[in-house]
């Protein structure tokens, strides 16, 4: 059964940072795209980076020059490190693997991150 586990989440001050991980266990990793999307209270989940298999990564405009995306193949684990965090990040994430010519698409549970003073 193929699982994404998301860590990392939790409480920090306006201006701090925290590093998502998603850890996946799904066979050939590399083949997946990865994604990280983000739901905040009354709100639609809204993507907020993607990752392709070559190591392309896509920001939406919001967080672009403070969070970057990242994957390690070998550890089957994707990553966001998240800097210079705002209030308006408050959010539960999502980990998301696409592997789309397989028609294969898997979600983690989210980890929650609330950034307030």
């Amino acid at each position: 059964q193929v699982q994404l586990v998301e860590s990392g989440g939790g409480l920090v001050q306006p201006g701090g940072s925290l590093k998502l991980s998603c850890a996946a266990s799904v066979i050939r990793f590399s083949w997946y795209k990865m994604a990280w999307y983000r739901q905040s209270e009354g709100r639609q989940r809204e993507l907020v980076a993607t990752i392709t298999t070559g190591g392309t990564a896509v920001y939406i405009d919001s967080v672009k020059g403070r969070f970057t995306i990242s994957r390690d193949n070998i550890k089957a684990t994707a990553y966001l490190q998240m800097n210079n965090l705002k209030p308006e990040d408050t959010a539960l994430y999502y980990c998301n693997a696409e592997w789309r010519s397989q028609n294969m698409n898997y979600w983690g549970k989210g980890t929650l991150v609330t950034v307030s003073s």
